[in-house]
């Protein structure tokens, strides 16, 4: 299981606030809802849990997304990206 945070994709963040991808792969404020849409489409499985804190802001309830994936971390957070740039286009 591999945790998302929407702050790893998030255009507006630095990568010391926790974006984890380059600016051009990046979405602008990804939310829980687009994480999980998101995944929905790519058919992977996960579990959504919307009470938590991203650690960096832990006064911002953001959630997270618990996704099973084979690969690694980067490659799932690109993934979600490119899918939630499709979903806005």
């Amino acid at each position: 299981m591999i945790t998302i945070w929407p702050q790893y994709m998030n255009r507006n963040l630095s990568l010391n606030e926790g974006r984890k991808i380059s600016l051009e792969d990046s979405v602008k404020d990804p939310t829980i809802n687009d994480i999980e849409r998101a995944l929905k489409r790519l058919n992977l499985p996960h579990n959504v849990q919307k009470e938590f804190s991203y650690p960096g802001k832990w006064y911002e309830k953001s959630g997270r997304v618990l996704v099973e994936w084979e690969g690694t971390k980067l490659e799932l957070i690109r993934e979600i990206s490119l899918e939630i740039k499709k979903m806005r286009n």
